[in-house]
């Protein structure tokens, strides 16, 4: 009997970010795609902490895109902290399991 039905399966990560040297003020987006059924949700981690785009918070300056890329409208850094720069890593999920991606940093570039 053929199956009509397409087989569920784990996450895999297709396209992993890359390091990122990015000027003060500029955009950027990090790079993820992930495969699976059913579509794996992306969460991206920043030096393991989860990062959170602007749904949950309408005022971020970070958006998910649709296919999981993370994007920067512009990267903050300031004289008290540099927010986003750091090591990044992006999970994909669903029931089946999960996939992380390579590292990639992220670095705001000097003065």
């Amino acid at each position: 009997g053929s199956r009509s039905q397409l087989e569920d399966t784990a996450p895999r990560i297709v396209e992993h970010p890359t390091d990122l040297l990015v000027s003060k003020g500029e955009p950027a987006t990090l790079s993820c795609k992930a495969e699976g059924r059913p579509a794996p949700a992306v969460e991206w981690y920043k030096d393991g902490e989860r990062v959170e785009t602007d749904r949950e918070d309408p005022r971020s300056h970070r958006t998910l895109l649709p296919g999981g890329s993370l994007f920067f409208l512009r990267i903050l850094h300031g004289r008290r902290g540099k927010p986003d720069e750091g090591v990044y890593v992006c999970v994909a999920r669903n029931y089946l399991g999960e996939a992380t991606s390579r590292n990639a940093s992220l670095e705001v570039a000097g003065e």
